[in-house]
């Protein structure tokens, strides 16, 4: 089998491993756009992964984070560079972290530059919080949290529509799009956080209501961006993660803990309508 169509192979295998939102609406997707946005989810979640990584004290995040933001604002991407910074952490890495350079090599290369920049301003984004140890104090801390971790991935989806077939979105809309599913991922996993990592998302003065209501405001600002979409595979790919976040935020406003599976195969199948 020839490398392409191997790494590809790999790409949508690690994209089935690890997640949970996204591979069933990537996999709707036609072949190019199927590349493009497992490439830039793969990427992203490597870089994901150094930031929450349980082992990795904070001085070798940032500094990995960093090291790797610089490397993806070049126009080439130094695989062998990239593979001696992580050297000493490769047996504590998750595979998705250590193949940052096959992710990249899967992504169409007209527009792979695209998915560099935005995975490398968000481990910009990334290593900052983690040296501020994720303490968010206000609404507008949230805000920049939100938008360097899922913000950055409408912005980069943006961009990858119009470059697919001339698809114009409205970037701040596709923020709130990020920022919505984000605000629902941080109400679901706000105890776990705290026990696990001892961090907390949410803003002084605030509890879960005002979360609720920030969920809802930016999932708001998701429902409008949808409205600019007419290409029916990358909308139906939009809907899905949305129809899911608003789902899940209505199980957890009735008390339970989120939703069961029968519940996300319903969701997925009315939107997909099969």
């Amino acid at each position: 089998m020839p490398k392409e169509k191997q790494l590809y192979k790999e790409a949508m295998k690690m994209l089935k491993e690890t997640s949970r939102t996204f591979y069933i609406p990537i996999t709707l997707l036609g072949s190019t756009l199927r590349k493009t946005v497992g490439s830039a989810y793969l990427c992203m979640r490597a870089i994901d992964e150094i930031e929450d990584h349980p082992s990795l004290d904070k001085k070798h995040k940032v500094n990995l984070l960093r090291q790797t933001s610089d490397m993806l604002y070049e126009k080439t991407f130094d695989e062998k560079r990239y593979s001696t910074m992580i050297e000493p952490f490769k047996d504590i890495l998750p595979e998705v972290s250590v193949r940052l350079g096959d992710w990249l090599c899967v992504c169409p290369t007209d527009i792979v530059n695209k998915v560099m920049e935005s995975t490398g301003k968000m481990a910009k984004g990334m290593a900052k919080w983690v040296e501020r140890d994720f303490q968010v104090r206000t609404k507008e801390d949230l805000d920049e949290y939100t938008y360097y971790v899922a913000g950055l991935v409408g912005e980069m989806l943006s961009d990858i529509w119009h470059w697919h077939d001339g698809t114009k979105t409205d970037h701040v809309l596709a923020v709130g799009y990020g920022r919505g599913l984000q605000a629902v991922n941080i109400l679901r996993n706000e105890e776990e956080d705290y026990e696990e990592r001892g961090v907390n998302f949410v803003p002084d003065n605030w509890g879960r209501p005002e979360l609720f209501a920030y969920a809802r405001e930016n999932l708001q600002l998701a429902d409008e961006y949808i409205k600019d979409i007419s290409n029916k595979k990358i909308l139906l790919f939009c809907k899905i993660p949305l129809a899911l976040a608003k789902r899940t935020l209505a199980t957890m406003e009735k008390g339970q803990e989120k939703m069961t599976r029968q519940e996300v195969e319903e969701t997925v199948r009315e939107i997909t309508g099969e």
